[in-house]
């Protein structure tokens, strides 16, 4: 299938490489030249401008950082969208913007979905992410081979919106056992135990978490390599945030998250992993876990 993608950040670039991996032919659009040079030297189509992804593509999928590029981007779209073709947005956005995205298109007789993905860069490279899927069953069914691509974990969670509302569900979660797996190490280490030992018990206890596992290991070798940056789990409790108050629906822990993020922000991590909050709560307590 010609399938297009715009978007060739952290995500989309590897999701790329596995569409082309699984027989595809992808035609692509990013604003730096960066990853479109070298996606093209390993068989991507370059296109010049978002309406020429869309014009060549039978199915058109975005990876894409703000909730602006996204509108900018699928209103480029919807001016050449045709009856019958599929759209496939894996942003993390609000879920006003994927029902304006779907309604843009259906104007024209395309199908949307909203399905943003959980995985990170590692689950993009592997094909194991987890594809939360918001739409009708007809175009999710025939995205569905297209999403196996990259795609271990693949559900359709409801109408337009729905795969967007559990993403957001993950990514409170994400924010809040990131700040209490910081907060639980710190503590840990400063009673003396060692934070390996930690992990490694607590890890398959009832106290662990995806988040321990992926985190006490990135506080241990102090790799805060930004694969997934404050900056990103910021602009999701950012969103967060806002449906909450939009809706009447309470997240107070999310809230003391989002302010240990920003705090982290402010000290210029902004580009760190997200891991990097572990920082806070070492310059309170005047300990380190691992390092020297």
């Amino acid at each position: 299938m010609d399938v297009g993608f715009i978007g060739l950040g952290r995500m989309g670039r590897p999701m790329v490489e596995r569409l082309m991996a699984s027989g595809h032919r992808v035609h692509i659009f990013n604003r730096s030249e960066g990853p479109m040079e070298a996606l093209s030297r390993s068989g991507a189509f370059r296109a010049s401008s978002v309406a020429e992804v869309g014009s060549r593509s039978e199915a058109v999928l975005t990876a894409l950082p703000t909730v602006e590029s996204v509108m900018s981007v699928f209103a480029q779209l919807a001016d050449v969208a045709r009856d019958g073709q599929l759209f496939s947005d894996h942003s993390t956005v609000n879920i006003d913007t994927n029902q304006r995205c779907a309604q843009m298109l259906g104007s024209k007789g395309a199908r949307f979905l909203d399905a943003p993905v959980s995985g990170g860069p590692a689950g993009a490279v592997a094909g194991t992410l987890t594809v939360m899927v918001g739409g009708d069953s007809d175009a999710f069914d025939r995205l569905l081979p297209i999403f196996q691509a990259f795609g271990k974990n693949i559900r359709l969670c409801g109408g337009v919106g729905a795969g967007q509302a559990v993403k957001l569900v993950n990514q409170l979660l994400v924010g809040i056992n990131t700040v209490a797996v910081a907060e639980a190490l710190v503590f840990g280490v400063k009673l003396g135990a060692n934070p390996q030992v930690l992990l490694e018990i607590i890890g398959s206890s009832f106290g662990g978490s995806t988040m321990m596992t992926r985190n006490v290991p990135r506080f241990i070798s102090r790799d805060f390599s930004g694969a997934s940056p404050v900056s990103l789990i910021l602009k999701d409790l950012g969103i967060i945030h806002d449906e909450a108050k939009t809706n009447g629906s309470p997240v107070i822990l999310g809230g003391f998250a989002e302010q240990r993020f920003v705090e982290a922000a402010g000290r210029g991590w902004n580009q760190e992993d997200m891991a990097a909050v572990v920082k806070l709560y070492e310059e309170s307590a005047d300990t380190q876990v691992g390092g020297r």
